[in-house]
Order: C-alpha cells, then structure tokens, then sequence
C-alpha cells in the first residue's frame, strides 16, 4: 500500500435507471425531488448552502473501468477552504487492483500540495473514496484524517464518515483497533471487527450487504452516519443525512463544476460501455440530475450500478436546509 502523508511548511497556508426512487438535489431545498431546477437556481442554492455548512463532506467513485476522478475531486477540493470552510485536512484513497494509494493532508485540500499532487497525477481506478474535514470528534492529525485504510480478508477496505455518533464506545476488538480518537474510526473498526468475528471469509454480496445493513442499523442509533465504505470490488454508502449520487454512461454529454469555472465533455474522454458511479454528500455540478439517498437508506455498487439497496418502507428524503439543520443539531460537520 502506497501511503503518502505531507505536512507542509508552517505558513503555507447522468442520470440513474428509471427504477431508482426519484430524489431531491441540492438546488430543490424548498421544491418536491421530483422538480427538475434551473442550473441558475442550482448553483445558487448549493453556494448558499456551502458557505453556511458545518458538515465534513465525502466524495466516493465506483465504475467498471479504472478512471480518474480528476474533475469531480476539482469541484471537490474547492470545498475545503475556497467555497467551504473545511480546513481540518482532507484524503483520499485510490484502490488498484489488490493495492491501496492513500494520500492524507491535515491542511485544507483547496491550498494542499497533496491536492495538486492529485491533479497532476491522474490516477485511474474503480474504487476511490475521498473525504474533507471540519473537526467535530478528535484532534486535527494525520491520524484523524479520512478515508481509514485496514485489511481484512486478504482485501484492503477503505471508510470515510460524515457525521457524529454519540456515546459509541464498543470494546477494543480482536482483530481492529483504533489509532486516532475519533468517532468514525471506531465505527469502522467496530464493524469490520463484527464481519471479521462472524465469516473466515469473504462471504457472497447478498450475504455481505444484508451483514453490513445490521451492523449500520445499530451504530446509526448514536447519531448521524453517513459514510462511504469498499473493499475495492464493491462501494456501500448510507445516509443518515444528505448523500447523493449520479450515474454517468453512454449517452455521455458535458457536466459543469458547481464549484468551479470548468466543464468536460464526457464523451470525448469515455468509450460507450463505461459506466462511472460519483457519490457525494452534495452533487458537485450544475448541469446534471443528481439522485439522493433516502435518510437511513444504504447502498452498495458495483461496476458503476447499485446492486443492492436497503430503504426504509416510508423514504424521506431531507433538503439541505434540513440536513444542516441536523448536523448543528447532533454538534458535527457536514
């Protein structure tokens, strides 16, 4: 596993299938999911939303092909100290093949070197988790800084989480033990931990998601979980809050950065059977269809389609409004 951490010097300062449930994006705060908004009134909406927010925020990829995430994590990046205000460091994580690239910077991802480093890169992959920061539970480290990278099964996982769990406090596992002091990464311990006591092995995806969906359901009682979790061959994520997703594939067309003055033609950049999934705590263009995961709904992709899904019978799905609502609520940072 390639891990690279870097302090710099002091001072440096496409829309999813028709079966998917219809959902409400960003710039739908006061509309029903099922209004389509101006790009105008979109951009306006989630500008507003970022300069207020209080939520660490994460971004997740899961295609069929190895691609790079470049434009999203520029869009991305932006929101931690630019267009936001996440200044507690960001990461990011890279599956290739059975490896692991983990880059971590405990300084905002909008001035980082590692973010440059990350642009000049262009590393392709079809699993890539990243995660940018507001403090709520630990100290600014390297140690606290998502995505948590740990083996089990003979695969590398890789967990961000967004959100803040209070009073969970399981006993110190066999097998996977915190290094930092945060809530995120007891929880991901913990639940590795539960998989690892119950299967020798890997065990099929059916079995694996409907594992996982208990082990969610119980650490979501002590607060607001929305995380994103692989081994690199599948990508779950669930939402206690705001987390949404888009499905790019043929025919692709063009997408502009919310966050940014940039645009992509996709289909200069794609061949007509590749298939990216982009999931992200909130949609990272203008121009597209965005879909959003129910409160305490829980996914898991593979090759850029969701395989599994988990959803309460009675969906709701909240605007951001209410989603920052909740996270000042529950004391954390979307």
């Amino acid at each position: 596993m390639a891990v690279i951490h870097l302090k710099p010097p002091a001072g440096f300062q496409t829309a999813s299938p028709s079966s998917q449930p219809l959902c409400q994006t960003t710039g739908a705060m006061l509309e029903s999911a099922r209004n389509k908004t101006t790009s105008g009134r979109l951009k306006t909406a989630a500008q507003l939303y970022l300069k207020d927010t209080a939520m660490c925020q994460l971004l997740g990829m899961n295609c069929n092909t190895p691609t790079d995430i470049v434009f999203s994590f520029e869009g991305f990046r932006r929101r931690g100290g630019l267009t936001d205000h996440h200044v507690d460091g960001f990461g990011i994580g890279f599956f290739e093949q059975k490896g692991v690239r983990l880059f971590h910077d405990d300084k905002p991802s909008a001035q980082s070197p590692v973010a440059d480093l990350i642009k000049a890169y262009q590393i392709k992959s079809e699993n890539v988790i990243a995660h940018i920061r507001k403090a709520t539970s630990g100290r600014t480290s390297l140690a606290n800084t998502h995505p948590f990278v740990r083996e089990m099964w003979g695969h590398y996982w890789m967990f961000a989480h967004n959100g803040h769990l209070q009073g969970f406090h399981p006993p110190g596992g066999q097998y996977y033990r915190p290094v930092g002091d945060t809530d995120s990464e007891r929880a991901f311990c913990h639940i590795l931990e539960q998989l690892r006591q119950r299967f020798d092995q890997r065990p099929d995806d059916d079995t694996l998601f409907q594992a996982v969906a208990g082990l969610v359901a119980e650490i979501r009682r002590h607060g607001l979980f929305n995380f994103i979790l692989s081994d690199g061959l599948v990508m779950f994520a669930h939402a206690s809050t705001l987390l949404h997703y888009i499905v790019r594939q043929a025919p692709f067309g063009e997408a502009r950065l919310l966050d940014d003055d940039v645009t992509i033609d996709f289909s200069a950049v794609t061949t007509p059977n590749d298939r990216v999934a982009v999931i992200a705590t909130l949609p990272l263009t203008e121009n597209e269809i965005w879909h959003q995961l129910a409160c305490d709904e829980l996914v898991m992709f593979r090759d850029g389609l969701i395989e599994k899904r988990d959803c309460p019978a009675n969906p709701r799905y909240m605007s951001a409004e209410e989603g920052l609502a909740a996270a000042r609520a529950a004391g954390t940072a979307v």
